[in-house]
């Protein structure tokens, strides 16, 4: 039995996934289920997903998925390496065998390469220099213990899970899938069959209509995204971050989760200058700090998510049940027997007061300001 994995954001769902979906029934057959751990509404580089993790779901089970799962807040906006650790953790309860996933270069053994990464003494990993960032001296240091250079963005986040998976102990197989079309963060190219995630959600932003979603997207995703109240995006969201920022005092915000090396302080000064987010970003911004990590830790703020509220949802994590098909009905009726994993069907009193499930209510509260729409209590797993 083969147990297909897909780890996503679906942010939104378009082509590119569709063939990867396409790739990873070849691989399950007509018989065995693709498992997907989905981001929520709130996504790996500290955004919030351009639509709602329900209308997300849809589009990916009526492209082929049998199972969909949300993935923990804590895991989900997380860097690389712990976003992947979270995942895989979470797809090895679930039961599943193998993990497909795109890449540049899918020619790589991304299974070699983890096993090595992870052999690398955790002394080599002490970066000190000041004037680069973190990922850029991992980077760095990997091509010098290992002889191999990854700067492209689906690589990076391929040997985060080959790491993970290497650590965990339970190596699922990895099936490395070449993008087609554009690259992870291209702009938008017209003629091409498969579009960035960034190109669609910069054209939807900018309310670009000389072009035709269904193009690029299922039909169905494209009208509900037409009957959206509003798109979420950091230009919203910066508002509410900066009241967040000026009314709080430094001591309330170096609990923040992640807040480190004086960045309140920093934060604070920036905050009542800035007229837009990424005004602020660019205030904010050292070598030292990508804009992905200020991106997280802005959003972590706005959120008030203390490092207190991700111990607790590490220490009791859920996985929410967003959806199933036929197939995937069955497999989870056999895998509740034997998974540790805390399944969730129904969001409620009880299971939402502690662990991952108690600070997705709450992040998700603020979702639901923006988009009128209920996230949680009184809405069911989809089916197809």
């Amino acid at each position: 039995m083969s147990v297909v994995g897909i780890i996503a954001e679906y942010n939104p769902f378009h082509s590119g996934h569709e063939f990867l979906m396409n790739q990873a029934r070849y691989i399950a057959g007509s018989k065995d289920p693709i498992i997907v751990v989905m981001s929520g509404n709130y996504v790996q580089r500290g955004e919030m997903a351009i639509m709602d993790k329900w209308s997300r779901t849809q589009a990916a089970l009526e492209s082929g998925a049998d199972l969909v799962f949300e993935l923990p807040f804590s895991t989900s906006v997380e860097p690389a390496d712990l976003f992947a650790l979270g995942s895989i953790d979470q797809l090895v309860k679930l039961g599943v065998t193998d993990l497909i996933f795109g890449v540049e270069d899918a020619t790589q053994n991304y299974a070699y390469l983890g096993s090595k990464i992870a052999e690398i003494p955790q002394s080599h990993m002490d970066f000190n220099d000041y004037s680069q960032t973190y990922s850029t001296q991992y980077n760095q240091m990997v091509a010098r213990e290992v002889g191999h250079e990854v700067s492209e963005p689906n690589a990076i986040l391929a040997l985060a899970y080959a790491v993970a998976n290497h650590n965990l102990g339970t190596p699922l197989v990895l099936h490395p899938v070449n993008r087609i079309g554009a690259g992870h963060d291209d702009v938008l190219q017209s003629n091409k069959v498969v579009q960035s995630a960034s190109a669609i959600r910069n054209m939807i932003l900018h309310n670009e209509t000389n072009y035709i979603l269904e193009q690029w997207l299922p039909k169905k995703e494209v009208q509900l995204l037409f009957q959206q109240k509003n798109y979420p995006n950091w230009n919203l969201m910066f508002p509410f971050l900066k009241y967040r920022l000026e009314s709080s005092s430094v001591s309330e915000l170096r609990r923040i989760y992640q807040m480190s090396e004086g960045l309140e302080y920093k934060m604070k000064h920036e905050i009542h200058a800035a007229q837009t987010f990424t005004e602020f970003l660019r205030r904010v911004k050292s070598k030292r700090y990508t804009y992905s990590r200020l991106r997280r830790l802005s959003l972590y703020t706005l959120l008030n998510v203390t490092q207190e509220d991700m111990i607790d949802s590490f220490n009791y994590e859920s996985l929410l049940l967003l959806g199933y098909s036929k197939l995937g009905r069955k497999y989870l009726k056999d895998i509740r027997k034997k998974t540790s994993a805390n399944i969730i069907s129904k969001v409620d009193q009880k299971n939402t007061k502690n662990g991952s499930m108690k600070l997705q209510l709450r992040v998700d509260r603020f979702f639901e300001q923006l988009m009128a729409v209920d996230q949680n209590f009184g809405q069911r797993p989809l089916e197809v």
